[in-house]
């Protein structure tokens, strides 16, 4: 490249006509964007230098940056990995044994990150339930909340609150049904979290716990516009704390299929809210006693 050329380069105005000058990152060329003249063939492209996001179709640059940083990685994708395959001094061997070791820190990230995700995955929750709940979990860790306490059960209970505070219709009986912990050990745990970490209780929404049971009901539209209709009255107009939400929903659900003669039972409604026949009963007169309505 010659002087001339040389300062062609580094200059945005055309050598043939003036024009500016454009890059087109697409091509790797600089052209004149009056009379089209390509002015340099290679550019150097930085758009993606150091981005580590990606998409299935940029396999070229994952190779190149490596996995996404995410906090629901127990080492945040950063740690070496040696292959021990192709070792064959035996001092090489046991440094690798030794680098592969965890510490007990690091077992415990692992052991609460995979449960999580395990279940975040079997109940369909957002990638930003998961990645709240770890970091409650992180936050319970460093404050040593986990001594004597189960593992599994502090992390459904990360989840339960984490999908409270952000109103995700998930109670707290589907996320046991997907551990093998006790009721009682993940409630013990929820309460340590919420007096330890100075957190204010989430109160769920019983209205929006209502579309999936209108589904599973096989109810139409109609139905849930009137539920929902009944649950806003009463819950503007009468304290609904103490009272489980599955209830308040359960007893709307039997009114408005009692009201329009739907052949739905106590037991199918209690059944699958998950509550009881009483409890059911018990809600369902306190609405229509409370709200005036003739069945």
């Amino acid at each position: 490249m010659d002087i001339k050329t040389d300062m062609n380069y580094f200059s945005n105005s055309c050598p043939e006509c003036g024009g500016k000058i454009i890059p087109v990152q697409e091509k790797g060329e600089n052209v004149c964007r009056k009379c089209g003249l390509v002015v340099n063939e290679r550019i150097l492209d930085i758009s993606h230098s150091g981005k580590r996001a990606f998409t299935k179709q940029e396999k070229e640059k994952r190779a190149r940056t490596g996995s996404p940083i995410s906090i629901l990685l127990p080492d945040m994708g950063l740690s070496t990995i040696i292959d021990k395959s192709g070792i064959k001094s035996p001092d090489l061997k046991r440094a690798a044994k030794w680098n592969s070791r965890m510490t007990w820190d690091k077992r415990n990230m692992l052991i609460a990150t995979t449960e999580l995700k395990r279940i975040g995955s079997n109940l369909n929750l957002p990638t930003h339930i998961k990645k709240a709940a770890i970091r409650l979990y992180i936050e319970a860790f460093k404050k040593k909340l986990l001594r004597g306490r189960s593992i599994n059960g502090m992390v459904a209970a990360c989840l339960y609150f984490a999908c409270r505070k952000s109103n995700i219709p998930r109670t707290l009986q589907e996320i046991l049904d997907e551990t093998s912990i006790s009721a009682k050990n993940v409630r013990r745990c929820y309460r340590t979290l919420i007096r330890e970490l100075k957190l204010k209780a989430p109160s769920t929404d019983p209205i929006s716990l209502i579309p999936r049971f209108i589904a599973e009901l096989a109810l139409n539209t109609d139905d849930e516009k009137t539920t929902i209709k009944i649950l806003k009255a009463f819950t503007s107009n009468f304290s609904i704390s103490g009272k489980d939400p599955k209830g308040l929903c359960a007893g709307a659900l039997y009114l408005v299929c009692k009201a329009r003669k739907k052949r739905v039972s106590q037991k199918e409604i209690a059944n699958l809210v998950g509550v009881t026949e009483v409890t059911l009963r018990s809600r369902y007169k306190e609405i229509v006693k409370k709200l005036n309505i003739r069945v």
